[in-house]
């Protein structure tokens, strides 16, 4: 019995730390230019913020409102923030396709030589044995080459 009643005080403290944490997300997404509804249900656009009074200056069609902040319900379309590439840590996506390799030499991808599809590149021919056809593979020379 105590531990259904440790378990429910349990969720309701993940709850109300769920629901505050959205709501920080919430004001912290409402800057001016972002697209906006109210809690009455009219859309608009932010023109101005005054965090000491916590009123925001909405614009929606030819009309100008000040609202309270927390008359913000959800911000339709948020304002892109600058992205700041050096301060993401995040590695670019470099990483090769399916099927290409990188060669030890440099980090350029090398193409799979026998990746699906492909056909197997033909052996050189070695200019030491020239007119020497009766070869087999393991090149003992005894005539004896498969015969396809």
């Amino acid at each position: 019995m105590f531990a259904l009643i440790a378990l429910l005080i349990f969720f309701m403290f993940r709850n109300g730390k769920k629901r505050q944490a959205a709501q920080l997300e919430l004001q912290n997404s409402v800057r001016p230019g972002a697209e906006v509804m109210l809690q009455s249900g009219i859309f608009g656009t932010i023109d101005s913020i005054d965090e000491e009074d916590n009123k925001v200056t909405l614009r929606s069609g030819t009309s100008t409102f000040v609202v309270h902040r927390n008359a913000v319900s959800q911000v339709v379309t948020p304002v892109d923030a600058p992205v700041e590439a050096e301060s993401s840590g995040l590695a670019p996506d470099d990483d090769p396709a399916f099927g290409e390799r990188f060669s030890s030499t440099d980090a350029a991808p090398v193409a799979d030589p026998f990746a699906p599809g492909d056909v197997a590149p033909a052996p050189e021919a070695d200019p030491r044995r020239e007119g020497d056809n009766d070869t087999d593979v393991d090149g003992q020379g005894n005539g004896s080459a498969p015969k396809a």
